[in-house]
């Protein structure tokens, strides 16, 4: 006969209890000493470091102050089931969306799980005027057909672009390098849509030196608001920091777009024209950057460099002085970083660059954005690409004698 002492085994479960509770608080607080993740404050956290490097999610606490939950900001629209609208090869950081290890070469599958499975039209639009409904002439809507969102208002001129018939040239891509589809979503509720290929070959920076390999992306966005186009693009990413980033070779044709008219479905066809002419300036990149991570480099030359992209008048008020010195700061902890894993190169300080436009410069988010959606679109329409440009340019004139 056995007999169980209830207050013995009521205080060894909470004893349990509180050591794993404790046990998380400890590997909790180890990634911010390790500097993987750093508090901003309001239970608010950024990632610094690996595949979700930038990203922001906020800790939540019990009654007792122990870290009882993890809340993703995420920015993706949810699909009809409520499930999120992503399709992934990999985990990303939030763990959401419609995870495929090893991913599909079938369009099809991508555009489902993705939630990009349906089509858009116009509609009239119509305003009230003195009670009456009046129609709007030469203005309509554009609206998702399985929902009836509307997403943009257009001239009559403008014709959709469905996302099946935008996305489906790469398909052939697909077929001829043997690659699978990496990745697709929507932003916005449906406004935005985004796919993208991995292609084969990667790209190795300074192969006997720093070693370091970009993987080159195709990557293609609809606009249904009618103030964007249809876009296609060649971008490179860095998955040593899952950092996204144009080319910034000289006048490289990286990027082609479409407006939404008639015939522009057509036109789609002249992007694989664009591909090909994008993949021959890889080895010209390739080579620059190697000549960038070939090219020591002291802090004021870092800084000097710093002054021309972003320069700071003589009788500059002491609110732009103050903005520059913040700047300045945030670029010496990227170049920190940057040189820690790479060597204080001309390579590490594009790369400081880069990450800072991408991950801390400040945006100013819409009335229905987060600034970490702000930060993502932007990304993703490449708003920095002209100064990245510049600062490559500026940068490679340390490489010549």
């Amino acid at each position: 006969m056995s007999i169980t002492d209830v207050n013995t085994a009521f205080a060894a479960e909470k004893t349990s209890q509180i050591e794993s509770a404790r046990g998380r608080e400890r590997a909790f607080q180890a990634r911010i000493d390790r500097g993987e993740i750093r508090p901003l404050g309001g239970g608010r956290f950024e990632v610094l470091v690996g595949y979700d490097r930038g990203e922001i999610f906020t800790v939540t606490r019990n009654a007792l102050g122990e870290v009882s939950g993890i809340i993703a900001q995420h920015g993706l629209d949810a699909r009809a089931d409520g499930t999120i609208a992503l399709y992934t090869t990999s985990p990303a950081w939030h763990g959401l969306g419609q995870i495929i290890p090893g991913g599909t070469s079938d369009i099809d599958d991508v555009l489902q799980l993705g939630g990009l499975d349906f089509d858009v039209t116009t509609v009239p639009a119509f305003y009230q005027w003195d009670g009456q409904l009046r129609q709007q002439p030469d203005q309509f809507h554009t609206v998702r057909k399985d929902t009836g969102a509307a997403l943009g208002i257009v001239g009559k001129r403008y014709q959709p672009i469905q996302n099946r018939q935008g996305f489906e040239f790469l398909q052939e891509l697909v077929g001829r390098y043997d690659v699978v589809w990496e990745s697709a979503g929507l932003i916005k509720g449906g406004r935005r849509v985004f796919i993208a290929i991995r292609l084969p070959d990667t790209v190795t920076i300074d192969a006997h030196g720093i070693n370091d390999l970009i993987v080159p992306y195709v990557v293609v966005i609809n606009d249904h608001t009618g103030r964007g186009t249809f876009q296609c693009m060649v971008t490179p990413w860095r998955p040593v920091c899952a950092n996204t980033e144009r080319f910034a070779v000289r006048d490289s044709v990286t990027r082609w777009a479409v407006r939404h008219t008639a015939g522009a479905t057509d036109q789609i066809k002249e992007a694989r024209r664009t591909l090909g002419l994008s993949f021959q300036y890889f080895e010209a990149f390739a080579a620059e950057e190697t000549a960038l991570a070939r090219t020591d480099i002291a802090v004021t030359d870092f800084h000097k460099a710093i002054a021309d992209l972003w320069p700071l008048e003589e009788d500059a008020t002491n609110a732009k002085k103050t903005n520059f010195a913040t700047r300045l700061g945030a670029l010496d902890s990227e170049f920190r970083t940057e040189t820690a894993r790479v060597g204080r190169s001309a390579y590490a300080a594009e790369r400081a660059i880069t990450s800072y436009l991408d991950h801390v410069a400040p945006r100013r988010p819409g009335k229905t954005m987060t600034e970490e959606i702000a930060r993502a679109t932007a990304a993703f329409e490449g708003a920095d690409d002209d100064l990245k440009s510049r600062a490559h340019k500026r940068l490679m004139l340390l490489t010549r004698p």
